[in-house]
C-alpha cells in the first residue's frame, strides 16, 4: 500500500514538473504546419500520463509541434487491448506509424525521440 501511495505521489510529481517546464512549440509558417500536420495524421502514440519515458516523448511532441492522438494505455481498456493485440506487448511509450497498408509499432522512447526529429526537425 505505502509503495503503491509512493508510486501515485511520484507519478503526480512527474506531471506538475512537466506541467511547469513544457518547451515552446516550434514556430512555423500556416502551410508548414498544415503540412506537419497532415503527416503526423497517421501517428499515435500510446502512453501512460504519468510515465517519465512517455512524459519525454510528449515533451518532444510539442516541441516540434506535432499534433499526435494519445491513446492511454494504462486507464483504457480498449487501447490497452489494441497495444497488445497489434502492437505485440503492453510497452509504452509506443508510437503508431500508419504507412500505407503497412502498421508499424515503434518502442523505446529514445528511438521514438529520434524518429520524431529526423522527420519533423527539418520542416
Amino acid at each position: 500500500m505505502l509503495m503503491k501511495a509512493l508510486r501515485v505521489g511520484l507519478g503526480q510529481l512527474v506531471i506538475l514538473i512537466d506541467f511547469l517546464t513544457r518547451p515552446a512549440k516550434k514556430k512555423r509558417t500556416p502551410d508548414a504546419q498544415a503540412a506537419v500536420e497532415a503527416s503526423a495524421k497517421d501517428l499515435t502514440l500510446y502512453q501512460f500520463q504519468a510515465c517519465p519515458f512517455c512524459v519525454k516523448t510528449r515533451r518532444t511532441l510539442r516541441r516540434l509541434n506535432v499534433p499526435v492522438a494519445l491513446r492511454d494505455a494504462k486507464n483504457n481498456e480498449i487501447d490497452r487491448q489494441t497495444l497488445l493485440t497489434e502492437g505485440g506487448k503492453i510497452k509504452v511509450p509506443c508510437l503508431r506509424i500508419e504507412e500505407g497498408d503497412k502498421t508499424v509499432w515503434m518502442y523505446e522512447s529514445k528511438v521514438i525521440i529520434d524518429y520524431l526529429d529526423k522527420r519533423f526537425s527539418a520542416v
